[in-house]
């Protein structure tokens, strides 16, 4: 299962919509590893000029790598996160995750990280078994 949900939440989904508050709420306590790694991309991004910030960090462990790859393999996740930190995630590997600003998308630099290029170029031996 991706998400704890608590049994508040769920019977809220069931009646109609969840905000965003609420479910990106359920997915920092659920997914603390990729909460950590995510927020520190984005703090990273906008204490600095960079185009982007990213992790390169491989995670300590399976168990974090599946909250990573969970949390950016959804699409309502990663929008979810996305709104709430008001940037557009890239993603490489399993660990290698990029905060860009929104207006980024159409910029080389975006387009050249999300690339069959950009994919190929940052793989190596040791992240073949991620």
């Amino acid at each position: 299962m991706s998400l704890d949900v608590p049994a508040a939440l769920l019977d809220r989904a069931e009646q109609g919509e969840v905000g965003d508050e609420e479910f990106v709420a359920c997915v920092r306590d659920s997914l603390p590893y990729a909460w950590k790694v995510i927020s520190a991309v984005v703090a990273d991004f906008r204490g600095g000029t960079a185009e982007f910030a990213d992790n390169t960090t491989p995670p300590p462990s399976e168990t974090d790598r599946g909250q990573l790859l969970r949390a950016l393999a959804s699409d309502a996740i990663r929008g979810g996160l996305e709104r709430h930190f008001g940037v557009k995630l890239a993603f490489q590997n399993c660990h290698r995750v990029a905060a860009f600003a929104p207006s980024a998308v159409d910029g080389e630099t975006y387009r050249d990280f999300v690339s069959p290029r950009g994919q190929l170029l940052n793989q190596s031996p040791e992240l073949r078994d991620c």
